[in-house]
């Protein structure tokens, strides 16, 4: 078993990186395989709708990070999506990249477990971690917790470090990680099927 997880920050090796290595850490000492995937410090360009990544299989017509990213998705079992907080949301780059690799390849996301984690220097965490889950949450995907909100705080790296509880959470997170995905390999061994899933009903409110 996979987790991929993306660090949203421009910086490769900052606050939400030491974050996401130590749920990686964890991971790795239950047997789950990792990857932590660096969006980087290009642009990453937002969601126009034009609907081609639909025609093309995912890929979108701007051929940049996002496609680079999907063969990796494609072979993970579930998802890691880190962010530093700006402003009280996730970065621009993450939401942007989220937007568009939802839109284009839900199905590749669907039925696995994701969990956000973000990182901020003291305030606005509470709402930049839940703009991240209800990418999940409209995605059919199994929200991991730990024993507090994904979250640690500091200005750099080695501030990140001293938090401790924020540590803490992020060893939790990666140990019910681990647990999920071992329970949903179990369940497919056992013959439990995967939910069934209706047709998608659209309403709109102004007819």
């Amino acid at each position: 078993m996979k987790v991929l997880l993306i660090n949203g920050s421009p910086h490769a090796s900052g606050c939400t990186y030491t974050a996401l290595s130590e749920v990686s850490l964890e991971l790795l000492k239950q047997g789950i395989t990792t990857q932590i995937f660096h969006l980087g410090k290009d642009p990453i360009p937002g969601c126009i709708a034009c609907g081609a990544c639909r025609k093309n299989g995912g890929l979108c017509f701007r051929n940049d990070i996002v496609n680079e990213v999907l063969p990796l998705v494609a072979q993970s079992d579930g998802f890691v999506f880190g962010s530093p907080v700006y402003y009280a949301s996730a970065s621009g780059q993450m939401s942007s990249f989220l937007d568009r690799l939802f839109f284009s390849s839900a199905s590749l996301l669907a039925n696995k477990p994701g969990a956000a984690i973000v990182s901020c220097r003291r305030g606005g965490a509470a709402t930049a971690f839940d703009e991240l889950n209800k990418y999940f949450t409209i995605n059919n995907m199994p929200v991991v917790s730990s024993n507090y909100w994904n979250q640690v705080h500091g200005s750099n790296a080695a501030e990140v470090k001293q938090d401790e509880e924020g540590m803490q959470t992020m060893r939790q997170l990666g140990r019910n990680m681990a647990w999920l995905l071992k329970c949903i390999e179990a369940g497919k061994a056992a013959g439990v099927p995967m939910p069934e899933t209706e047709e998608r009903i659209w309403t709109n409110f102004i007819r």
